[in-house]
């Protein structure tokens, strides 16, 4: 797949290789000693032979785009009238530390990492139950994030193994000529003039709207930045500069959030006036496989927790994905039909953001079992009374809940944007994707029944918040979101970044195609 790096398809080979001759060394245990010479001679062949085939395959991943003779003009070209561009990652994307102690929460499974299954991990991976959902981030101030996740590190029996995370977006975005404050990839040379690249990292399972604000302080100080460049190089004084953002999942939510409103919060209210505050200094955001309409994965981890690749990485249980107010607000609407009882005759549940479904089917921090109890001890080692941490636990996953209905109900009202600001909209739509989900109504037991198109994580039809969904058809999309282009790439929710038709069109529309 040309969507694939050399080093990618290396480890992937290794990983199989390896677990293959796990086996049989294992069976050779029990067989003699010449047949166990002969299973490991062939897997050393295979392995070879495997190489070998890759390496006639290395013309096909070089069949890629020539961006730097596309855009070599383009990229040399700093004249203020181009706009820096932002980077925004989705949910896991940033690098987590405690800055107490230099752990890392998230980003890295070694040894020295924030393990879920210890007391002292799951407390520091976890929101403060005790905090209000809409207010969390002040109340652990020691995690903080570090940076964009552009590898996560993985070690497999002993060995380092990478995974590339957002170093697609950073190489295109070093193509092209955007210089980043503090990474130089693949030997790209960014130049020495200016800064023209940011990376935003923030702690994704904080609530959305709150880290708006953190986005918008983001955005003031990289002007001052920018603007004490141009003043220097260009001679211009406090220079009028609109920032350009490519957004990948939750980031792309992030972002369409701080355009409509900027900083502000979520009213009290009910009802959030739009008034397109953070569009002011913006001019184009390219959102890449945004959950617009939700994922029916983020619903899932609530109820089920999150396998990260078990037995070798670690399992993180919906006790302490049920702290992050963001996966919350990550949810699917349940007017497109997204889950139905198990009942025999399919009715759809009206409101999947209901509190009391959530404590009648004992999902998530509702749950009573055995391990979910062992997770609320975990989190809450002060609290003697098991009831009273149910008691704890259930309010803030009401909390939550009705905290993500208002967000969902902020971000689903039609409004056109303001004239010379443009959305792009970049979506996966050949990958088998979790599209409805059946519930059992004596259990709770969560089960996707079908699937649609999309990038195995976000259906095509979420990216565009199609409303058709669930609705009468209609020929035409039917959306509230206004698309200045739309396109469509084969791929994987987390790949997507690293094609030649992504890295193309996004310096495209970046570099050269007509602003309004």
């Amino acid at each position: 797949s040309s969507s694939l790096t050399w080093p990618l398809l290396f480890n992937r080979l290794f990983v199989i290789c390896f677990f293959m001759h796990q086996r049989d060394r294992l069976w050779c245990e029990l067989e003699t000693k010449i047949a166990a010479k002969k299973l490991i001679n062939l897997h050393a062949n295979l392995f070879i032979g495997a190489s070998l085939i890759l390496a006639s395959c290395t013309t096909t991943l070089k069949e890629r785009t020539n961006l730097k003779r596309l855009y070599d003009k383009s990229a040399q070209y700093h004249a203020p009238d181009r706009n820096p561009v932002i980077v925004i990652p989705g949910i896991l994307g940033s690098r987590l530390v405690d800055d107490d102690t230099g752990m890392t929460v998230w980003g890295a499974f070694r040894k020295d990492y924030a393990d879920p299954k210890s007391d002292e991990g799951a407390r520091l991976i976890a929101i403060p139950l005790s905090a209000d959902p809409a207010t969390a981030a002040q109340s652990k101030t020691n995690i903080q994030p570090d940076g964009v996740l552009e590898n996560l590190e993985v070690k497999l029996a002993g060995f380092p193994i990478s995974i590339q995370a957002y170093a697609g977006i950073l190489n295109t975005l070093g193509a092209g000529g955007y210089r980043d404050q503090s990474l130089g990839l693949n030997s790209i040379d960014y130049g020495t003039d200016h800064f023209t690249c940011f990376q935003f990292d923030y702690d994704w399972r904080q609530d959305i709207p709150s880290n708006a604000t953190r986005l918008k302080a983001f955005i003031d100080e990289k002007r001052a930045e920018v603007q004490r460049s141009y003043a220097r190089d260009y001679g211009i004084e406090n220079a009028e500069v609109e920032f350009d953002i490519v957004a990948h999942s939750m980031g792309a939510i992030l972002s369409r959030y701080f355009a409509r409103y900027g900083a502000a919060d979520l009213s009290a209210s009910g009802e959030t006036p739009i008034t397109w505050a953070g569009a002011k200094d913006l001019d184009r955001i390219i959102l890449v496989a945004p959950p617009n309409a939700g994922s029916l994965e983020a619903m899932d981890q609530l109820i089920n927790g999150f396998n990260t690749g078990r037995p070798v990485l670690p399992y993180y249980h919906q006790a302490l994905i049920g702290t992050f107010p963001s996966v919350y607000q990550l949810m699917p609407r349940a007017r497109h039909k997204a889950a139905f009882w198990k009942d025999g005759r399919e009715t759809p549940i009206d409101d999947l953001l209901d509190p009391e479904l959530w404590q009648e089917m004992k999902w998530g921090l509702s749950g009573e079992d055995e391990k979910t109890n062992a997770a609320l001890t975990r989190l809450m080692p002060d609290v003697t009374s098991m009831k009273e941490r149910q008691e704890i636990a259930q309010l803030f996953q009401r909390k939550a809940l009705a905290r993500a209905k208002q967000f969902q109900m902020a971000m689903d009202t039609p409004a056109k944007p303001p004239e010379g600001f443009e959305m792009f909209l970049v979506a996966g739509d050949n990958r088998e994707t979790p599209m409805v989900a059946a519930i059992d109504k004596e259990t709770g037991d969560f089960e996707i029944v079908k699937y649609g198109l999309g990038d195995e994580t976000v259906l095509r039809s979420s990216a565009l918040m199609d409303e058709r969904v669930g609705q009468t058809w209609a020929p035409n999309l039917v959306s509230p979101l206004y698309w200045s282009s739309v396109m469509f790439i084969p791929g994987k929710h987390r790949t997507i970044t690293s094609g030649p038709i992504f890295e193309d069109n996004v310096l495209y529309w970046l570099l050269e195609e007509p602003r309004n």
